[in-house]
């Protein structure tokens, strides 16, 4: 239901309102099709279409009824400050002093507790060969610390995620099926940062690919890194292989081309981010986005920089240094930038899931040839 003491969901609501009947901007990506089907405008469409918005800002350069107009249309600031909202209205909570604070502590954690409770003469000693890792942090510790670190956070997101489904209006499981490979090209593709087909404005009103590029960079950057995970608890648990592992397995493998690719989509990104022209944007939400980066950064340049120092004295502290950048990113994961990449995986889903509905009532109805 419309909620008219809600200034932010008001004023959203008026924005797209305006969108709806002005229909300039249509082609530009999924949103503007799912709110011609969206009259009533509730805050759970709004949650819905602000995070299938992928901030392109195109649609911002092409609007007439942009500020200076009276009519003041600003929909790229006005849905992500809609988006943050659904992310903290679906956790329920935040972490005092926000996700920064949070991950600046979890980082430093682990190499301060390293220090306390490992000996000297064993933390900045050079160890070598497999097993190596463990003897300055038993696997005892790190596996129990790996799973509580884990298991919370992505239960959160697990349940905020069944809240904004419900939100959105969900769909049959029969519906969720048919619609899983389409979602996925959209996922893998980002079809929505294409602007319609040109590129998006990256900068200023000039089109571009670089944030695209940059993201896919990063998306199949993390992925890559996830594989590489993976593949390590298959090749210890199955193999009997023990980490740190040899420079030729898809666990070295898979993570190096994973942080990689991670640091450079990051380096891009953040590159855009500085040069960028600040009026589309809400800039209270710029603090999260480069939270984002520096914790996703700091996890792949100390994953690197362990790979290559692992048989000298650093090796522990960076180690330490490593699984604290770990610790980081999953502790802030429900109340940070990284809801968006689940939230609007739902939103892309139920976008599917509407296109393939309507497609099959106009085979439905149309009379064949």
């Amino acid at each position: 239901m419309p909620s008219p003491d809600d200034p932010l969901f008001e004023e959203a609501r008026r924005q797209m309102t305006v969108c709806v009947v002005c229909k300039f901007c249509n082609g530009y990506c999924d949103v503007f099709r799912a709110a011609d089907e969206r009259p009533a405008l509730t805050d759970g469409d709004l949650m819905y279409l602000a995070n299938l918005c992928h901030h392109c800002r195109t649609c911002w350069y092409a609007c007439q009824y942009r500020p200076p107009h009276t009519l003041a249309v600003a929909l790229p600031a006005v849905l992500t400050r809609v988006r943050t909202r659904s992310w903290r209205r679906c956790v329920g909570f935040g972490p005092p002093g926000g996700p920064a604070l949070l991950a600046l502590v979890a980082t430093l954690l682990v190499p301060v507790l390293a220090l306390l409770l490992v000996p000297a003469e064993v933390l900045f000693a050079a160890h070598s060969g497999p097993g190596a890792f463990h003897a300055v942090i038993p696997r005892g510790p790190m596996v129990w610390g790996a799973a509580l670190a884990v298991l919370a956070p992505v239960g959160l997101v697990a349940v905020a995620m069944a809240r904004f489904w419900r939100m959105i209006g969900g769909g049959s499981p029969r519906a969720v099926w048919r619609a899983l490979p389409d979602t996925l090209r959209a996922i893998l593709a980002l079809r929505n940062l294409r602007g319609g087909g040109p590129g998006c404005n990256d900068r200023d009103d000039r089109v571009s690919s670089g944030r695209r590029h940059a993201h896919h960079l990063v998306l199949w950057g993390f992925l890559l890194t996830l594989a590489a995970t993976l593949a390590a608890a298959v090749a210890h648990h199955l193999v009997g292989m023990r980490a740190p592992y040899p420079w030729i397995s898809a666990p070295v493998l898979l993570g190096t081309v994973g942080g990689v690719a991670l640091l450079v989509g990051i380096a891009g990104m953040a590159w855009i981010k500085h040069r960028s022209d600040p009026a589309p944007d809400a800039l209270e939400s710029r603090p999260a986005e480069w939270t984002l980066l520096a914790v996703l950064g700091a996890t792949a340049a100390t994953g690197l920089a362990l790979l290559v120092l692992r048989e000298t004295a650093a090796m522990g502290l960076l180690l330490a240094l490593h699984l604290g950048t770990v610790l980081a990113f999953f502790v802030t994961l429900p109340f940070g930038k990284m809801m968006h990449a689940p939230f609007r995986a739902l939103a892309l889903l139920r976008t599917t899931i509407e296109h393939q509905s309507s497609d099959r009532r106009h085979d439905r109805t149309t009379p064949p040839v």
